[in-house]
Order: C-alpha cells, then structure tokens, then sequence
C-alpha cells in the first residue's frame, strides 16, 4: 500500500565508502534502509525498520569520515547537511574541538497517500499540527501536504524549511513539494524571524513548518494564524497531553493559566478553588497524532480537547487508518486518560527517572524515607520523568532538548535539596486516592511558574508564598 514516489536511494549509497557500501547492496531489504551510523572507531551499522546490522568489521576511520563530508554539502548550524537534489539528511557529531567524528546518514523518501487520512482538514482551511516521536513520519506527511495544496488546490503555499529536510539540498526545490515555494533558513536561531518574513513579503495563502521549537516560534505561529495564514506544522511531542505539560509550547493550543475560584462557584463546579484554565485560543485548531505511516489520532477540535483534558475529563477524538485497499477508515473514540481512577489500585507505580544535573543518592534517600518506589534509570527514552535543576534548565542543554523532542515531562527542581526532591516526589506519588492528573499537572505548572518568575512560586492549594 506505501508507494515510495522517490528514494534516490543510490544518491546516499554513493557517498559512503565502497567497504560499507557494498554489503548494503548485498541485503534483500536494502531498500527499506532507514540510517547508515558512522561512529569513529566503532564498525559501521546499517537500520532497518525491524532490525541493525554490522556492515563490516572494520572499525571507522577518520578517512572514512572525511570520505563522506567531503562528498556532501556545507554542514549548517544544526550540524546537518544534505546531497543536492535529494531529501537525503546527514547529521555530524563533533568533538570539543569541533571536528567530525560521527555521521547520521538518513534515507529521506517522498510517500504518496499519506495525506488522505488528514486530507479534509487542510482542505477546510484549518490550522493543523502534527505531533509525533523522532523519525515516525511526521515531515513526510508534512510534505506531501505542501504538494497537494500547491498542485491539487491551486493554493499559494510557502514551506519554511530550516534543515532542508522538507524539499531537499540545494537551491531547486524536491520535486516531492510540488510547485509550493521554499524559503532556506540560514541558522535554526533564525526560523521564527522567516516564518514571519514569508508572510510580509511573499503573500501566501497557506505556511508550512516543520519542528516548531521554541517559544520565538511559537509566537511567530500565532502571529502568522492572527494574520488570516493557514499553518500546517510539525511540534515536539507524541501527545496533545505533551504540549500541555510543554511550558514552551504550550501555547499552540492556547496556554495554561491557574485560576482561583470563589468559595460559591468552587461549590457549584464541585471543584477545588484553584483551577486550570486555557488561557487563550489557540494557534491550532486541529491536533494530529501520527501513530505511525498508515494511523492517525485526530482531535478535530482542540479548544475542547484542551478543555476536557483541564476539567478532567477524557477527550473525544477520531481514530483514523488507511486499509489494505487504500481506504481511510474512521472511528470515534473516547481517549483514555492518562491518569488513575478513584477506583483503581492505590498501589503505586515505580516511575522512571533520567537525572540530569540531580544528586541521586539524595533522591534515593528522600524516596525511601517517603516510601517511594522509583528507578534510576540510564536510557532516556524509556524515561517517564526527566528530572534537572535550573542552572541546567536555563542553559537548555543537548540532553534537554532530547527530552523535549521525545515528549518526556521535565521536572524542574530549584535546587538540588532535600526538600526540593520531597515536594516533587510528593507531586508524582500523591497519597491522596482522589488525587487527579489536572492535580499533579497544577503542581508541575506552578512549579515552572515559579522557576521562570525566579522569586516567587505557587504553594498547593494556589496560596503565593514569598521568597
């Protein structure tokens, strides 16, 4: 059913040395080849989508590395670079003294027919972002919609494209786009700064961007929406939960705000007096899920996801896949929450930290005398909390920022005490059986409230507390 419209395949098979390049030819699959890894000093692996593979057992050279850049283009401020006229992507690692000691070598494929299964939501004019982890298609399907509004629906279209991930190297845009126009992107610094430029200068009906990641390009979003645009974009993040938990993006779907009610109205909601609410409308109307290339998870309209999922209540979304025969299917469901029910065990479960910058052994300690069950572990992406301190935060390191593309939520501790780590584990394990996500989701609000004001924070309950 996944018809590759173009892989160029042998474009990336030719940069790389003949030694590793000869036994990918040598694989039944080695078109479904997803990333070659270069690592110095190590032996040259080859991804598929359901295995690795050893390519030889001669470790990486230097002069293999060297083999590759030198047959590739510039390497640009994210450390990525392409092969012209491809949709090809090289990543480098660098040392400490700035020189290249790894490669990422990823296939880029332009798919037809992905787009069906969101295909009357860009017709409708909404404003759509996807959401989706590392490498589950999210810029292939963002590219075909390029396409399919510039050709089939005649519409201006402009594509943002900061890595050259959208419509390849080089200065002539991939055939994949279709006839929508591409603007480059000098810096990845600089991507909010074009995606309002687009807009000012080049008239155009419909914005296409991939990886919206800081708050800059949050605000050049909703700028751009305010301005009548259609915006179709990409985020950091699997779930629309992750954007709400996200103090940076956050605002794609309106924000989040506490908010204290009276005694009278807190009776009348049967609610606790300090409330979330969303604080205003948001950049997007419509969240997009990918699940993976063939199913969706569609939220059609956010204002009540966002709403429901405040209130405590589960969202209503629509489960979208496409069939064997190429046929999109539907299906309305009731999102389960990601919280426990009073009803449910009051055991609790072993969460998995990352410690980024934390005092470990002082976390263990807390956690035994609070009886708390948790695990320290070394893989950041089998995390369910990345737990740092801020000066870490405030620098926004590598690890972070991995963090944030991969959805984890990031807990923020304003030193690295004893007290600090009991109010946050006290926040994750809540003793109370009524306790509920928009709880703990209060807590971590008000905590980054806090580190971001830098002198006052919220106390449970909504009371301000003076430094």
């Amino acid at each position: 059913m996944r018809r590759v419209v173009t892989d160029d395949l042998d474009a990336l098979l030719d940069i790389l040395p003949l030694h590793i390049r000869e036994p990918l030819y040598q694989q039944p699959d080695h078109s479904e080849l997803l990333e070659v890894i270069l690592d110095l000093g190590r032996l040259p692996e080859a991804r598929f989508p359901h295995r690795e593979l050893v390519l030889n057992s001669r470790e990486v050279s230097q002069s293999d590395i060297d083999y590759v850049v030198s047959r590739i283009g510039d390497f640009t401020g994210d450390n990525r670079a392409g092969i012209n006229h491809t949709l090809h992507r090289i990543s480098a690692i660098r040392n400490r003294n700035g020189y290249i000691i790894g490669l990422t070598c990823r296939v880029g494929r332009a798919v037809f027919g992905t787009v069906k299964m969101i295909q009357d939501l860009i017709e409708s004019g909404n404003n759509v972002l996807l959401l989706g982890r590392p490498g589950i298609g999210k810029t292939t399907m963002l590219r075909e919609v390029a396409r399919v509004l510039a050709d089939d629906f005649k519409k201006r279209v402009i594509v943002i494209d900061t890595s050259n991930e959208i419509a390849g190297d080089g200065d002539i845009p991939h055939p994949a786009i279709g006839h929508a126009r591409r603007m480059q992107v000098a810096a990845p610094a600089e991507q909010h700064a074009v995606m309002i430029e687009a807009v000012e200068n080049h008239m155009p009906e419909v914005i296409i961007i991939d990886e919206i990641g800081t708050e800059l390009e949050a605000q050049a979003a909703r700028t751009i929406a305010e301005r009548g645009v259609q915006l179709v974009g990409t985020a950091h993040g699997n779930t629309l939960e992750n954007l709400i938990m996200n103090p940076t993006l956050s605002d794609l779907i309106g924000g989040i705000q506490t908010v204290t009610l009276g005694d009278e109205e807190a009776r009348r909601r049967h609610t606790q007096k300090s409330i979330l609410e969303r604080k205003a409308p948001p950049t997007f109307d419509v969240v997009v899920e990918i699940v993976d290339y063939y199913r969706v998870t569609v939220h059609p309209v956010v204002t009540e996801a966002v709403d429901a999922l405040l209130h405590g209540q589960p969202p209503k979304a629509e489960v979208r896949w496409m069939d064997e025969d190429g046929e999109v299917k539907r299906e309305a469901i009731t999102s389960p929450l990601i919280w426990e029910s009073k009803e449910e065990k009051q055991q609790e479960k072993a969460l998995r930290f990352y410690l980024f910058g934390a005092n470990r052994s002082r976390l263990e300690q807390t956690a035994k005398e609070g009886r708390k069950e948790l695990k320290i572990i070394a893989d950041l992406k089998q995390a369910d909390i990345f737990l740092t301190t801020r000066s870490y935060y405030r620098r926004k390191p590598q690890k972070i920022r991995d963090a944030e593309a991969l959805g984890i939520p990031i807990y923020v501790l304003k030193s690295n005490n004893a007290a600090q780590m009991k109010q946050c584990l006290d926040a994750l394990y809540p003793r109370d059986t009524q306790y509920t996500y928009v709880h703990h989701l209060q807590r971590l609000l008000a905590e980054r409230r806090g580190f971001n004001s830098g002198n006052r924070s919220l106390e449970p309950g909504g009371k301000r507390k003076s430094r």
